[in-house]
This record gives C-alpha cells, sequence and structure tokens, in this order.
C-alpha cells in the first residue's frame, strides 16, 4: 500500500514537471563538465620528451600509470611544470605527482573562491575550474592506508561550497574529514566532488543526468587507484551522491557500497545494482528525504527506498542523526558504523 502511494505520488510529480507548473521549479540547470582535463589539446601536442603522451580522453588509468612508471623523475617534473592541470586531473599518475601540480595549478589561479584549497598542506588530488569546478581532496596518507574510503556529495556542492563553514556535515570535505578522526590510524579518506552536482530541487535532482556524468568520471577515479597499487575503497554516498554511486556501482570495485539519505539508486533492489560490493543504507526519521517518492516514472526520480527492507541493503544505525546531513556529525550511531565499515568492520 505505501510504495502503491509513493508511485500515485510519482505520478503527479511527473504530469506537475511535463506540465511545466510549479513543481521541481526552484532548481537551476546545470551543463555536466566532461571530458578530459584542461590544457589536454597543449598535452596532446606536446613533444618534449620526444615520445607520444597519454591522451588524457582515451588513456585508461592502468595505461596511464605504466606511462609514468617508465619516466625518470626528471621527466616527470618536466610533464608536471609544463601540464599541472592535465597532470593534477589525470587517473593513473602519482598521487604525489598529482597533489603538487594541483597545488601548482591552485597558486596560478587568482579566482577568490579557490583561495582555502591552495592553503599549505592540504591534499588535493583532483582540481578543475571548469564551470562551478571540481575538486577532490585526500584526508591521511593514501600512499600508506591499509583501508581508503571516498565520500561522494550530493546537490549544491561544487568548489566555492567544499568546505563551506555553515551546514559542514553535508559537505564532502566536513564528511570526509569527520570520518578520518573517527577511523584509527592505517586510514584514508578521500572527499570526492568530482562531477557537476544539481543545483536546488529542480528537473536535475529528479532525473538522472548529472548522475550518469558523475559515474564515468567516479568510476575513472577508482580505477585511478587501483592502477596506483591502492586497496579497494569503500564509498560513501550521500542525497543524489547515492544515485551516481548506484549507476557507477558495477564499475566501482569497491568492497563496500554506503548510500545515506539517498532519494533512489536507479536500481530495484541490491541485485540491479551488480556490484559484489557489501552494500548498506542509512536513513534518520527526521531526514525530509523520506518525503520524496522513490520510485521512477517517465524518467522522474530515482527508484526504490535503499533503506526500505525489500531492498536489501544492510541497515546502518542512524537514530541519532540530525535531519538530511547529520550521518557524519561526531557521536552519532551512523558515524561510528561508517568508520566500522571503513576498516573492513561490521561483517
Amino acid at each position: 500500500m505505501r510504495r502503491f502511494a509513493r508511485t500515485l505520488a510519482a505520478v503527479a510529480l511527473a504530469t506537475t514537471v511535463v506540465a511545466g507548473t510549479a513543481g521541481w521549479a526552484s532548481g537551476t540547470t546545470q551543463r555536466a563538465v566532461t571530458g578530459p582535463p584542461p590544457g589536454s589539446a597543449s598535452w596532446r601536442a606536446d613533444g618534449v620528451l620526444g615520445r607520444e603522451l597519454p591522451d588524457p580522453g582515451s588513456a585508461t588509468p592502468s595505461q596511464v600509470a605504466l606511462f609514468f612508471r617508465a619516466l625518470s623523475g626528471t621527466e616527470q617534473e618536466t610533464l608536471l611544470q609544463r601540464h599541472p592541470s592535465v597532470v593534477g586531473n589525470l587517473d593513473g599518475a602519482p598521487l604525489e605527482l598529482r597533489y603538487r601540480a594541483n597545488a601548482r595549478a591552485l597558486h596560478a589561479s587568482h579566482e577568490p573562491r579557490f583561495r582555502s584549497l591552495a592553503a599549505p598542506g592540504r591534499q588535493i588530488l583532483a582540481f578543475d575550474p571548469r564551470g562551478r569546478g571540481q575538486v577532490a581532496e585526500v584526508f591521511g596518507d593514501l600512499r600508506s592506508a591499509r583501508h581508503v574510503s571516498v565520500v561522494v556529495p550530493g546537490s549544491d556542492i561544487d568548489a566555492g561550497t567544499f568546505d563551506r563553514r555553515r551546514d559542514v556535515y553535508g559537505t564532502p570535505a566536513g564528511m570526509a574529514r569527520s570520518l578520518y578522526a573517527e577511523t584509527g590510524a592505517g586510514n584514508a579518506v578521500i572527499a570526492w566532488a568530482g562531477y557537476t552536482t544539481p543545483v536546488g530541487l529542480g528537473l536535475d535532482a529528479a532525473t538522472g543526468g548529472l548522475a550518469e556524468a558523475g559515474a564515468e568520471r567516479l568510476a575513472r577515479l577508482t580505477a585511478g587507484l587501483a592502477a596506483d597499487g591502492l586497496p579497494a575503497p569503500a564509498v560513501f554516498c550521500h542525497s543524489y551522491g547515492s544515485v551516481v554511486c548506484g549507476l557507477a556501482a558495477s564499475g566501482l570495485g569497491a568492497t563496500d557500497l554506503v548510500v545515506l539519505g539517498s532519494p533512489g539508486m536507479r536500481a530495484d533492489d541490491v541485485a540491479g545494482l551488480h556490484t559484489g560490493a557489501r552494500v548498506w543504507a542509512a536513513k534518520d526519521d527526521t531526514d525530509w528525504i523520506d518525503d520524496v517518492p522513490h520510485v521512477e516514472v517517465a524518467g522522474l526520480g530515482h527508484g526504490p527506498d535503499p533503506a526500505d527492507e525489500e531492498f536489501g541493503a544492510r541497515r546502518v544505525p542512524a537514530e541519532d542523526a540530525e535531519g538530511h546531513t547529520g550521518y557524519f556529525a561526531p557521536g552519532t550511531d551512523s558515524l561510528r558504523a561508517f568508520a566500522a565499515i571503513a576498516e573492513g568492520g561490521s561483517r
């Protein structure tokens, strides 16, 4: 009966949107940033090493990793100095080189919204200034970590809101920093805002276009980690980020897939994700996401609620998380459970 009622609600929602009435009208339509990193044309044309450089648009992370392993330190440094925007965003390139390349690119930028990202000591794994800006940051020593986690955020996140001071645990940096603090030694966490997120509650949030583009980029990230010899990650997906993770699930090579405050994963159940990862779901009773119809009709909506028992995910306790962005707040049962998952426990 509950699912039938939600189906009727979703049909009403679809009718409202298609008819062009108010419905989901409080958002701004976004165009996904896709393709190779900025500066790729100059990279492709550069013959400084006397050999062809891997094409950022078509080379796999494994191919990129093999290329860099064959270079001397001097050759790697040459590429960093000449093409920081490419090196810094090239999945499969050495971590340390990417950190330095992105620091260089950030210092060369004069935009105020990027100023905090250039602070000394920050380990920026990716930085793309196009559009609203995309960023990935590492907390901990990723090179020596025994366990790696990736945090994928939802709507209204970009380079300017990546580590905003308000609503801290709704930001990728805040969620990742909190998870890293809760886990023990030997863990590292990546805050990944590497896709164009929806803004507000417009059509972008109700449909899967931006998620599809993000899923491809997320899969490249995890393939790059594997190519660099790092452990398979546990991936934590918040809100619209869980739509991204659902579409990417079969190609992530993750140990665990954890969704929180999810509007749906574009799958009917765990089997529909086609992943060998353990799948977990958390939803607090005070989270407004529970009022969103968890169905998909005419391309609107994202399917069943992963926190419903029939979906088949393992349930993460979240009784003391508050609202839609309280899951990573210190002292919550959800954060303690996330830390146990990140460390390979809670079996």
